[in-house]
């Protein structure tokens, strides 16, 4: 009889986060549990083959990866903006930065 493993699957937007646990086979990839998640679905921007890179506890992951027991799978979104390019052009017009990237409280 083959055995289950519990995990999560994790989407997280910019003003919430969609949560799925599933209960998978023993022996199951991080693509097998997105797929089973149902957020491809959902969320038809997610595309896993391309531009969405995917990590288990923030370390990055190939989707043939196996998964373990409480493990939490999650589906980073593309990046907006190179985070090196911007603070190499806020360095460049001589502003201050301050913790959290934003603006300094001048």
């Amino acid at each position: 009889m083959s055995e289950f493993i519990e995990v999560e699957v994790v989407y997280a937007l910019p003003h919430q986060q969609d949560v799925v646990t599933l209960s998978l086979p023993e022996g199951a990839t991080v693509r097998e549990a997105v797929e089973s998640s149902g957020l491809l679905l959902k969320y038809p921007e997610i595309d896993v083959d391309s531009h969405n890179k995917l990590g288990v506890y923030a370390k990055p992951a190939k989707p043939d990866t196996v998964l373990r027991a409480h493990d939490r799978v999650e589906i980073y979104r593309p990046l907006i903006a190179d985070p090196k390019a911007v603070r190499k052009k806020r360095a460049e017009e001589g502003k201050a930065m301050k913790k959290g990237g934003g603006p300094s409280g001048s």
